[in-house]
């Protein structure tokens, strides 16, 4: 037993994660490594086991565990003090008793360190830090067997079994070691990290510092030290003395107490002594290949290690590099899209990319474009070449205005790094050749609109409409082949991939004049909220008329009672299955069937091929049915809409007649006119060519689900969404029926990317020198009853916040205020019960910005954290005018 159960840092095959647990598996990496470790030993994971058999705890621990809930902080104390009380009863057993005595007896009595050493503690990507229980300066047999049992029972504080059900981790099998180490009687001690934890700066070492143990300074009962020192250089770049007023000290006959400090005010390090630290903690960086979280202590002037973990907060960043400084964009921060995508959405990404190509004249090959880049299981977009370049240099602050304003304020607060090298590039005649090229002919096709806009519009719309009737995905004789063939039109020049070459050069023709109209509306009457009013109810915009004609669907229903009775007595999830078995009633079914024939491609995160779609899931749908039948009639969406046509009409009799009465107000007034008539043509279009995309992915992926059903069926997956966590060459590898371990290469990625929609903040940039930045446009000037954002639908709105961060599985009742990360055309049913709308990311003309100041619906966006500092129930002022949000 002794061998088995307890063993000393320097046994390497046995201090695995498994018998060892983090902290322990660490301790003994880093003393076989030379780190100046205290002596100790690893109180394996089976003894922890071996004391829940002995005295029958399991079953307190799994009824205590059935009344628990992750958001209940009642239940979660109740639940651990039970299960802790039922510890505290049990006896060590006694071989397992004597085995720890006898390994103590080589300290002759010193005092000790009794530590927790749980299996999913300090790993990559859960530290688990703070969870369980430590015990300082134990001495005497007994104090010691009281020490560990406390430690086990650890294993079950209120904030482990929180920390584990927010997660995802499961409580089935947890275990939990015992690490003993020597007292190190420590002068200063404290934590140092290799990279910076609050910016993630991968070129900072933080040290937190303060004299006697660590103890004070992790329970937050002192105020450290606090040095910055750059990495490189060895500098310190900042420091802060602390009020170091306290300090923890090991008490005679065992535990720590708190004393008063002498001299508080005086540095707990020197320089020699912060240097030392930096060498050391970049030794034990280059030891574990990333950035640590490391504790620490100095007694009598030696320096000892005492843990070492990943420093789990830190974003991945695609590329370091810290000259010269590259800059990404969250693609999510413009798509609506905050989540991860799955690993085929990736990959189509990156090809679309690639096809885009050919628009400039270029023939690029996948793995040498780097503007599209892999993180965190998102997609990020190099920005940092378009704002070295002298002309993106000129263009970006405008452009990000538009598109997302929090991330033009972001960098402006690297505009002046030299690293970055703002407006240094050059434009290359090459690269001028080519975009004139591509641009001239836009600009020829601009002017033609301009002159004929309804005309155009009709052009752009029923060439859309011909490539989409075009498009088929070839049979196959058997599951190898339909799945190449589904690839094969994922690549192919008529299908998704060079989907953007086709739409692009007829749509920017379109979506540019429509722009330079609403800016002229906007300059002629220098009345933006009023120019704005202009765009309500567009004709022609395809998100709209889905929203439309799902309103059509829920009156169809409402029309007949026994649909309408079942939809107010069945769940959507019941009611989804009932379709997709055909068993609603006929007019609810016949209703459903003709809305997913024309929109059932669409869902929630749809730019992301791997998503599933509503005619695969129509819960969703279902549920926004079912909110529908909640509105008054008086405020349904087409006399909504109706009304906002008329809105639009009024606006530009009011920009009209304000025009006529000024110096040359017959010539304003008609310019005021046809430019109104040119943004009601064909601003509209502005979600043509994503609808287009999404159809033909709609297209695709009903193809490649087909191959992977039979795929399922032969057992090479397990269902048939795995294919989307392949990536293309993948695919093409198994059409070809090369033998992998498929199920294994899926699951694996399967984990990561539901480990990252845990993820509940997300950058909008990352810097190559491991900076992330979250902030929004309000991050540092909000007040305690102020938020701010972008305002991009005017009007003024009170009503119940509706925090919503899945719109899949959510009613909105009329009239809440929706507050969500970000939307996409998936989330715009939900906008048509709204009062107003908050986002995190977005601009003035992102997805949910448009189509809220068509509704009318007064909304803000990029405000920073809105999902977390704004909660469902609170009552709010929303002035989309201003972009203030008053909390009342």
């Amino acid at each position: 037993m002794e061998s088995n159960l307890i063993f000393g840092f320097d046994v390497v095959a046995q201090a695995t994660l498994d018998a060892a647990g983090g902290k322990g598996a660490n301790l003994s990496r880093l003393a076989c490594a030379g780190f100046a470790v205290p002596r100790g030993f690893i109180i394996a994971t089976d003894a922890y086991r071996a004391y829940v058999t002995a005295n029958d705890l399991q079953p307190a621990i799994d009824a205590a565990l059935k009344r628990v809930t992750a958001d209940d902080a009642g239940s979660l104390e109740r639940a651990s003090d039970e299960i802790r009380a039922a510890f505290s009863a049990g006896k060590v057993p006694r071989e397992l008793a004597s085995a720890l005595r006898s390994e103590y007896a080589d300290y002759s009595g010193s005092p000790v360190a009794v530590r927790s050493s749980a299996t999913t503690e300090d790993l990559p990507e859960f530290s688990f830090a703070g969870q369980q229980d430590t015990y300082l300066n134990v001495t005497g047999d007994e104090h010691l067997l009281t020490a560990v049992v406390d430690c086990w029972s650890s294993l079950w504080t209120a904030r482990a079994i929180g920390y584990r059900l927010r997660n995802g981790i499961s409580h089935a099998d947890m275990a939990l070691a015992v690490v003993v180490q020597e007292m190190v009687p420590s002068d200063v001690s404290g934590v140092l990290f290799t990279a910076n934890p609050l910016t993630g700066h991968l070129g900072e070492t933080v040290i937190d510092a303060a004299f006697g143990l660590g103890e004070a300074l992790v329970a937050g009962r002192v105020e450290p030290d606090h040095i910055v020192v750059d990495s490189g250089s060895g500098q310190i770049t900042l420091q802060t003395i602390g009020a170091k007023r306290i300090a923890t000290r090991a008490r005679p006959g065992g535990g720590v107490e708190d004393i008063p400090e002498l001299s508080p005010a005086r540095p707990a390090l020197t320089d020699e002594q912060v240097k030392r630290l930096v060498e050391v903690g970049r030794r034990i960086q280059r030891e574990y290949g990333a950035p640590q979280d490391i504790e620490w202590a100095l007694a009598d002037g030696r320096l000892h290690i005492l843990q070492s973990r990943p420093i789990t907060s830190l974003f991945p960043v695609p590329k370091v590099s810290f000259d010269p400084l590259l800059v990404w964009l969250a693609f999510g921060s413009v798509q609506g899209l905050m989540g991860p995508m799955t690993p085929l959405g990736r990959d189509i990404a990156r090809h679309i990319i690639v096809g885009a190509g050919s628009l400039f004249g270029m023939a690029v090959r996948i793995e040498d474009v780097d503007l599209f880049v892999e993180a965190g299981e998102r997609v990020w977009v190099k920005i940092s070449d378009f704002v070295r370049n002298p002309v993106g240099a000129r263009l970006y602050a405008g452009l990000f205005g538009y598109v997302e304003p929090s991330v033009g304020r972001i960098l402006q607060t690297l505009d002046a790094d030299p690293r970055l090298g703002k407006g240094a590039g050059r434009l290359r005649f090459r690269t001028a050749r080519r975009l004139a090229r591509f641009f001239l002919p836009i600009v020829l096709a601009a002017l033609r609109t301009a002159r004929e806009p309804e005309q155009a519009r009709a052009r752009f719309e029923s060439a859309i409409e011909a490539r989409i009737s075009a498009m088929r995905v070839a049979p196959g004789a058997d599951r190898f082949e339909r799945l190449a063939n589904a690839v094969s039109f994922l690549l192919s020049e008529d299908g998704v991939i060079y989907a953007l070459p086709f739409a692009l050069p007829r749509f920017l023709p379109i979506f540019a004049p429509s722009m330079a109209a609403l800016r002229l509306l906007t300059r002629l009457s220098e009345d933006e909220a009023l120019a704005l009013e202009v765009t309500r109810s567009l004709p022609g915009n395809v998100t709209t008329q889905m929203d439309l004609a799902l309103w059509r669907t829920s009156r169809a229903i409402v029309a007949d009672d026994g649909s309408a009775s079942l939809f107010r007595e069945l769940d959507a999830s019941a009611l989804a299955a009932r379709y997709l078995s055909g068993a609603l009633p006929a007019a609810a079914q016949t209703a459903v069937a003709q809305f997913m024939d024309r929109y059932g491609m669409r869902g929630v995160g749809e730019i992301d091929f791997g998503q599933p779609r509503w005619r695969e899931n129509p819960a969703p749908v279902m549920h926004t049915l079912q909110s529908y039948l909640q509105i008054d009639p008086a405020a349904a969406p087409d006399t909504q809409f109706a009304r906002g046509e008329q809105a639009a009409r009024d606006a530009i009799e009011k920009l009209a007649a304000k025009a006529r009465a000024e110096r040359g107000g017959r010539l304003k007034e008609k310019a005021v006119r046809s430019a109104a008539r040119r943004v009601r043509a064909l601003m509209g279009a502005r979600e043509s060519p994503k609808f287009f995309a999404i159809r033909a992915m709609g297209k695709a992926r009903e193809a490649l689900l087909e191959a992977g059903r039979e795929f399922t069926a032969a057992g090479t997956i397990d269902r048939p969404d795995d294919l989307c966590f392949l990536k293309l060459a993948e695919l093409q590898a198994l059409s070809r029926t090369e033998a992998r371990d498929w199920k294994s290469l899926i699951a694996g990625r399967r984990a990561a990317y539901e480990r990252e929609l845990r993820r509940r903040q997300v950058p909008r940039v990352l810097a190559s020198d491991g900076r992330a930045f979250y902030e929004g446009v309000g991050g540092g000037t909000d007040s305690s009853s102020v938020i701010t954002g972008s305002p991009v639908s005017p009007g003024v709105v009170e009503g119940i916040v509706h925090v919503v961060l899945d719109p899949r599985e959510t009613r909105l009742a009329p009239g809440e205020i929706l507050v969500c990360p970000g939307t996409d055309p998936a989330w715009t049913p939900l906008f048509m019960a709204a009062g107003g709308l908050v986002t995190e990311v977005g601009g003035m003309m992102t997805h949910g910005s448009v189509v809220a100041r068509e509704y009318g619906i007064p909304a803000v966006v990029g405000v920073d954290r809105a999902t977390e500092r704004l909660a469902t129930g609170q009552r709010i002022r929303l002035d989309g005018t201003t972009g203030r949000i008053t909390l009342m």
